[in-house]
């Protein structure tokens, strides 16, 4: 069952309500930080957090998330736990124009206004309409305003065609995809041209000192780069649905850094593109639309032939030309091709 999570702004709340949800995080950090020090804290419920504090809080989930975090919990103290709240203690509804949602505090539940965008509100109805399931929900501060994360499941129609798509990831193209004889490109090169512009900028305020600026600039340049990925992926996963496509075919990342072989030129190398971002954008939009995601061994896709011929060779750039049967192709869409038919076989 899929799942994402919807984040939602909480509509101007007043000075008095942000100073009590900061009060919760507070004392929601401390209640954690103590139960991690706690002799039996593998067997608490909700009634340890009387010997903690006299105050009424609800911390079910907050528990959870400390059992949960202690098997990779280096740190002995959390900086911050956020106020989290299971499934029971949220409740979604309509007020006229606005969306609420109720959670526990430290005086008592009420609907809090929520600002929902249209394809937000598309979810909140599914919520409220019983078609999608409600998870957890945690709220914490961003930017100066409080957000409240709701994880969302739902169930999807899984396609029966059989059809493959192979997704290649690459340097001048940074996606290449493949179903049958149609392709898909995505280049590189104005994406890269952006990337050293950023990097450009920051070696001038870095010789200024401009820390704060250099940090704006990073944050700037992130933000771009999902918002690149959020565009790459749609478009693959409607390419996807518009050829009947059942199962969608990856490459698997895992050391693709250590595979990288430049780092010269900013912008233009496997370690300034954010890779594995863009595979779980596709991932979860794919699970969306009912279609399987699977990942494949990287070995030899970029150097095997459609004739069964595999030689290093055979690739040159962006050239691939089999020495067995002069079969010439796209280099990287050959590699989608093989991707798509998983010639190493599934990754584990």
């Amino acid at each position: 069952m899929p799942t994402i999570t919807l984040r939602l702004e909480l509509h101007k709340p007043t000075q008095a309500k942000q100073q009590m949800y900061q009060r919760m995080t507070e004392m929601n950090t401390e209640f954690a930080n103590w139960l991690l020090t706690h002799p039996e804290v593998n067997k608490a419920t909700s009634k340890i957090f009387k010997e903690f504090s006299s105050e009424t809080f609800v911390t079910n989930q907050t528990i959870r998330e400390v059992k949960s975090q202690m098997k990779n919990q280096e740190a002995k103290t959390f900086k911050k736990m956020w106020c989290c709240f299971n499934n029971q203690n949220l409740k979604i509804e309509k007020a006229g124009a606005f969306y609420t949602v109720a959670f526990p505090t430290l005086e008592k539940k009420i609907g809090v206004p929520v600002v929902a965008r249209p394809f937000q509100q598309a979810w909140l109805e599914r919520i409220i309409a019983g078609t999608a399931k409600q998870g957890a929900g945690k709220l914490y501060k961003k930017k100066q305003k409080w957000v409240l994360a709701i994880a969302i499941s739902f169930d999807v129609q899984k396609s029966q065609d059989q059809k493959a798509m192979g997704v290649d990831l690459g340097l001048r193209y940074l996606a290449v995809a493949s179903v049958g004889t149609q392709s898909l490109f995505f280049k590189g090169n104005e994406c890269a041209y952006i990337r050293r512009r950023y990097s450009a900028r920051r070696r001038k305020l870095g010789k200024t000192k401009k820390l704060s600026a250099i940090e704006k600039s990073k944050n700037k340049e992130s933000r771009w780069m999902k918002n690149q990925n959020h565009r790459i992926s749609r478009h693959i996963v409607n390419y996807a649905l518009a050829h009947g496509v059942g199962v969608i075919r990856m490459e698997d990342l895992t050391d693709i850094r250590n595979r990288a072989k430049s780092k010269k030129e900013a912008g233009r190398n496997l370690h300034s593109w954010a890779f594995y971002q863009l595979k779980e954008f596709i991932r979860y939009k794919a699970e969306m639309a009912g279609i399987r995601f699977e990942e494949v061994k990287a070995e030899y896709t970029s150097q095997t032939c459609k004739c069964g011929h595999r030689e290093k060779a055979n690739r040159k750039g962006l050239r691939f030309q089999c020495k067995r049967c002069s079969y010439t192709c796209h280099a990287d869409l050959n590699g989608a091709i093989n991707i798509g038919k998983a010639i190493s076989g599934l990754a584990a």
